[in-house]
């Protein structure tokens, strides 16, 4: 983690923040505490789509909004920065930020970094590698919201091009992801689609899956939320109509990564 830190100061030029048009919702009302300066900043991975597999939008360039990476953006995630202001003492910024791997440095600003749809990623060979180097040197990423054989085909073709070696493992219930802030076990997590249509997967995702891949000194750098819908939980925590426990479990997940990813 001293190798991240010292590469924090010496990229220090970060992007400023930026809002994009959502899957969901094409303009979301900033909240009035949006420009203050924080420690610590929710990270979304904008990457390049494939283009038939996942949820995804073609009318315009993913830069700017247009692809798999806006699913469930920013509704989901201003609604768990609230969460891990009030439940952690970080000093957490109000609004996220959307973070391309092709704008320079800025990636290395960011400890936390969380990819949604993550199955229908396209990266670039340039990509693999930045994004390699930013785990290597004490990154964390948190994939979820992909279903079934097709699209783990897909993200393990990812993962093959940023870590070539490193094999892609079950994480074990008593790794300390799950009980750094809280003792969690491995619950489902259904997305709001699926209380809706009574189907509880997409694909042929039935069974969840928390997979990881570690350096060498046994430190998770990706954490793989496979068949489970923790963005959704975030979204939708003010729902009347979405089940507490749902949303709890998915607010107290996140946490658990979160404080993981700055004391491993």
């Amino acid at each position: 983690m001293l190798a991240f830190a010292v590469l924090g100061s010496l990229y220090a030029f970060q992007q400023p923040f930026r809002q994009y048009p959502g899957q969901e919702y094409p303009e979301f009302k900033l909240p009035p505490d949006w420009r203050e300066k924080t420690e610590w900043v929710f990270a979304r991975l904008m990457y390049p789509p494939h283009p038939s597999i996942g949820l995804f939008r073609t009318r315009g360039p993913w830069q700017e909004g247009w692809a798999a990476w806006t699913n469930d953006y920013p509704r989901a995630d201003r609604h768990f920065t609230v969460a891990v202001r009030r439940l952690t003492r970080l000093d957490v910024r109000s609004v996220e930020q959307p973070v391309n791997l092709d704008d320079g440095d800025d990636v290395y600003n960011y400890p936390w970094l969380y990819a949604v749809q993550a199955g229908s990623m396209n990266l670039t060979d340039t990509e693999a590698a930045k994004l390699r180097d930013y785990l290597l040197h004490g990154g964390f990423l948190v994939c979820d919201d992909f279903w079934g054989t097709l699209e783990w085909s897909n993200f393990e073709r990812n993962m093959r091009l940023v870590f070539p070696d490193r094999p892609i493992v079950e994480i074990e219930d008593a790794d300390s992801a799950f009980h750094t802030v809280f003792d969690l076990t491995k619950s489902p997590i259904p997305g709001e689609w699926s209380l809706r249509s009574g189907r509880p997967y997409r694909n042929d995702g039935v069974d969840p899956h928390w997979r990881g891949i570690y350096d060498d000194k046994g430190r998770m750098m990706v954490a793989i939320w496979f068949n489970i819908d923790t963005g959704d939980s975030w979204e939708w925590a003010d729902w009347p109509e979405y089940p507490e426990q749902y949303s709890a479990l998915g607010i107290r997940m996140g946490i658990n990564f979160i404080v993981y990813s700055m004391t491993h």
